[in-house]
């Protein structure tokens, strides 16, 4: 491919790889062979790209950054990269010659089964921005074979189905089997001595083979980085002996051991062996990764003299916390560095995100699991723990709760939360409020001992692809007005404000959402065969279902409404739509069943001839990022109601502002921050604030308190017991007042119903107030810049990872 791209060199490029893979030309070829030819054409781009910019990182001796996380939800990728390189109008145009449209290929590719929400999503983002601001950067993962799964609503119940995405979508994969790395599990160690030095010897051990498969990552400016996905590979060879004796389960069951690994994102850890594969994921994941790290540096500079200076690497989330004792074991067991030595270089190479502060997100595992797993990992846990609750003894004598609290083990639990503090130079938190809840709750006792480790990174979305490619006409509208800077300097973007009072322009939005409106309706009847009434507001709630995130609080909301126009059939009201989005996991039986009752009261509602032209609930099977992409620039309110205190960040809510919807939530997450950007009058906040819930739990919450005092909570909770759809949902409204024999609504959906009720009432009495709608509108879409990645990864870069783009 020539280093200047016209739409002749395009061209030239298809017809080149229709040729040689196909056997075909333009005038013969198949849809799926123009997709796979255009996939060829832009990896061959991307690797021209990649090679000038790693020999540029090289003659600069750059520092880089290696992001490990469990999942990145990258979605597709042919769109994002033709927008990213600035070549989409010549592909568009050359296919439409040859009779085929560009959107039709798009919809060809799947979306990859590598991640299930925000934290992926997010991951994603920050790949972008790194790339598009010119650091140098890899992400790691694994290559899933099923990912999380697909989601089916059958009569209201999520089933889960094999999401078999890698067929049609590792054609933006390289293997690259040259770089493949051994890893070991199980068996017992032995420590010997030699010459002063401890020698660690295994026995009885498992090896899998990580392979690795590249993908090229673009970004709007020269640089291309790399997401490396491993692969699980069984090491031995195939027993022949036994398949020649008709064993044939047993000649392929090794294999099938090592290649479980990963197969599947997230398996259900409801048993045993749930744990140990999700275990052995996240050391399989950790390291293959840090093997590769230290073999690509001492590629480039020929020992670990400068691994420190050169090297950043980054835990997102508690998954990748293995971090800490596997580059202590490889520093210590394959390059002999000291403890000391080690353990400085891991303090000052590794840093920590943390995400929630949910307590079953803060990872912990039996500690007999494992050293069965990992016993050199384990060994080495023991040893960072007792030297540093030794160093805690002397920092505060006698002070046995707050040292346990501090421990890595404890109670034969090994906490992966505590062990990223200790072994991270910085830990930051993913918003301004959740920062603080840190500070001040979850890991208190770490900030009191080593406050200088703590900081704080607000999320922040990727608004090219969010705003530019998923949003053409508003994208279109903003260039217009303010030029084309934004695309590269998001904060540019509130240069728009000085048109909040222009009608043109807001006639221009209205006339921009009512398209976008249209489209997610013919994409939805695609999809079911049901329509979406587009003079009806948009009412968007998508995310993973969790009682935090207060889906049902939601629910409750629209069942009060459906009860008022049952009761009141006269009377003029808003039309509404509510769409929800997401998937449970598989064992979360309580978040099921608010999907459940979601459609049932969609269909109950959907069969009421009275109601049905003035209410509406979707729930959008298989929620995903191509999905998204729809959603966002036709939604009209954002819902952002989780329990205050309970949202570390959330980056839905910028991803709806940036395409102009109006936020509804509570001062939760960014939230906070979104209110401080736009102010008051352009947000709607209602409840408990995060300080009010902790009051309210420490006076003795009762949810039945509220159900008596308010008539409206009563006629929903009763509802909910009369059913929709012909299902009864007492089993709801006996968690909600009831409690099943613990706490009642442990997440005050009744706490904040009144509220949020009246602030709804506020936000859609708003709506038919069509050019103040248009101003917030502007208002939330110039105040964005603040929440794009771009932002985000220039203060990681400067504060935490102290990296220098490369151009």
């Amino acid at each position: 491919m020539n280093q200047v791209l016209t739409k002749e060199t395009v061209k030239e490029a298809l017809s080149l790889k229709l040729s040689r893979y196909f056997g075909v030309n333009f005038e013969d070829a198949s849809k799926e062979q123009i997709y796979k030819a255009a996939i060829l054409t832009v990896k061959d781009i991307l690797t021209q790209k990649r090679s000038s910019f790693k020999h540029k990182v090289k003659k600069e001796r750059a520092k880089k950054v290696y992001y490990l996380c469990m999942e990145f939800l990258i979605g597709r990728s042919l769109k994002n990269n033709l927008r990213n390189l600035g070549i989409a109008d010549y592909y568009a145009e050359i296919l439409n010659e040859y009779g085929f449209d560009i959107d039709e290929i798009y919809e060809m590719e799947p979306d990859p089964g590598l991640g299930n929400g925000g934290l992926g999503r997010l991951a994603a983002c920050f790949m972008d921005s790194l790339t598009s601001l010119n650091y140098p950067g890899d992400g790691f993962s694994i290559l899933y074979e099923y990912g999380l799964f697909k989601q089916k609503i059958i009569d209201g119940s999520q089933v889960e189905l094999p999401d078999n995405w890698l067929p049609n979508g590792e054609d933006w994969l390289v293997p690259r089997t040259d770089k493949k790395f051994t890893i070991r599990f199980g068996g017992q160690i032995k420590e010997e001595w030699e010459n002063g030095k401890l020698l660690i010897k295994y026995e009885n051990y498992e090896e899998v083979e990580a392979v690795p498969y590249d993908m090229m990552v673009s970004g709007a400016g020269t640089a291309v980085n790399r997401l490396r996905l491993w692969k699980a590979r069984d090491i031995t060879n195939f027993n022949m002996s036994l398949f020649s004796q008709g064993q044939y389960v047993k000649a392929i069951q090794q294999a099938s051991n090592a290649e479980v690994i990963s197969k599947v994102l997230y398996p259900s850890d409801e048993h045993t062996e749930g744990k140990l594969l999700r275990l052995t994921q996240q050391y399989f994941l950790v390291s293959a990764s840090l093997q590769s790290i230290i073999s690509d540096h001492i590629a480039a500079y020929g020992s670990m003299n400068e691994f420190a200076d050169k090297v950043a690497i980054h835990i997102n989330d508690t998954h990748p916390a293995l971090c800490v004792p596997e580059l202590m074991r490889i520093l210590m067991d394959v390059y002999n560095y000291t403890w000391d030595d080690a353990w400085y270089t891991v303090t000052i190479t590794l840093s920590y995100t943390n995400h929630t502060v949910m307590p079953e997100a803060l990872e912990c595992w039996n500690e007999d699991l494992f050293s069965f797993k990992l016993p050199r990992i384990h060994s080495i846990v023991k040893e960072i723990n007792r030297r540093y609750c030794a160093d805690l003894w002397n920092a505060y004598p006698g002070d046995w709760g707050k040292i346990s609290r501090m421990a890595i083990i404890g109670h034969s639990q090994v906490r992966m939360a505590n062990m990223s503090v200790i072994g991270s130079h910085t830990v930051n938190g993913v918003s301004a409020l959740h920062s603080e809840i840190l500070k001040k709750t979850v890991f208190h006792d770490f900030y009191k001992h080593t406050p200088h480790k703590f900081t704080n990174v607000t999320n922040g979305i990727a608004h090219r692809r969010w705003l530019c490619y998923s949003n053409p006409e508003l994208s279109a509208l903003i260039t217009d007005c303010i030029g084309d800077g934004f695309v590269t300097n998001p904060g540019e973007l509130e240069n728009l404000l000085k048109y909040s009072d222009d009608a043109t322009v807001i006639k221009k939005l209205h006339e921009i959402k009512a398209n976008n409106k249209l489209k997610l309706s013919k994409y939805v009847f695609n999809k079911t065969g049901n329509s979406l009434d587009t003079e009806s507001v948009f009412d968007v709630q998508v995310k993973r279902m969790h009682e935090y995130k207060r889906q049902l609080l939601n629910a409750l909301k629209i069942i009060s409404y459906y009860i008022d126009i049952e009761e009141n059939p006269d009377k003029e009201v808003t039309k509404k739509t509510f769409i929800f989005g997401g998937k449970a996991a598989p064992g979360y039986y309580m978040a099921k069943d608010i999907i459940k009752l979601i459609w049932n009261l969609g269909e109950d509602i959907r069969k009421n001839p009275r109601v049905k032209d003035k209410l509406s609930v979707v729930y959008l099977e298989d929620y995903n990022v191509s999905t998204a992409e729809v959603l966002m620039p036709a939604s009209e309110i954002s819902e952002q109601i989780s329990l205050a205190g309970k949202e570390a960040s959330g980056t839905g809510c910028m991803k709806f502002m940036i395409n102009g919807a109006l936020t509804i939530g509570t001062l939760d997450g960014a939230n906070v921050e979104m209110k401080e950007a736009v102010g008051d009058d352009n947000i709607y906040i209602f409840g408990l604030t995060a300080k009010e819930v902790d009051e309210l739990w420490e006076k003795g919450y009762r949810s039945i308190d509220f159900y008596n005092k308010s008539p409206r909570i009563k006629k929903a909770i009763d509802r909910l017991n009369k059913g929709f759809n012909g299902v009864s949902f007492a089993n709801i409204a006996n968690y909600l007042i009831g409690g099943f024999g613990g706490v009642a609504d442990p997440y005050m959906c009744l706490a904040d119903f009144d509220s949020y009720y009246n602030k709804a009432e506020e936000i859609f009495k708003a709506y038919n107030n069509k050019d103040e709608w248009g101003r917030m509108s502007l208002v939330n879409i110039a105040k964005s810049g603040f929440f794009a990645a771009d932002r985000s990864i220039k203060e990681y870069s400067d504060k935490i990872w102290h990296l220098t783009s490369v151009k």
